[in-house]
């Protein structure tokens, strides 16, 4: 019977890491497609704004761009390992640790909207002659 219970512990395991993961890939698709993004607000700030707030606010989201996504990378090589070999059983502190990655994620994302957003109110300023 012990047996049984230590093999539905894994399934239960493996399933919770396997979500975990499908959810984290996500994540690093997004970040990639915000790095597109910015490039792309870099380019308009250049072109048309030329404000250095707004060009010192886009080189820092991009800097935390990289260091969430490399962040993310190395959980997913984590999950990746525990999923493959660990025997560490998935509890309220591994999920914990989860969300701290989300609120990590969310956190970024939500300074980038902020940071469009402004940039969206100064393109609205400019009118076609």
């Amino acid at each position: 019977m012990e047996i049984d219970l230590s093999y539905r512990e894994d399934i239960h395991r493996r399933l919770c890491i396997k979500k975990d993961l499908i959810e984290l890939t996500q994540w690093i698709d997004t970040l990639t497609v915000l790095n597109d993004k910015l490039s792309q607000l870099k380019l308009i700030e250049k072109q048309l704004l030329k404000d250095r707030d707004i060009e010192s606010a886009l080189m820092g989201i991009r800097r935390k761009n990289t260091l969430v996504m490399g962040t993310l990378c190395k959980y997913e090589q984590e999950l990746d390992n525990e999923y493959e070999f660990g025997k560490r059983i998935y509890d309220v502190t591994r999920a914990k640790e989860h969300e701290k990655k989300r609120v990590i994620y969310t956190e970024l994302m939500q300074n980038f909207y902020q940071l469009r957003k402004a940039i969206y109110r100064l393109l609205t300023a400019y009118k076609r002659n």
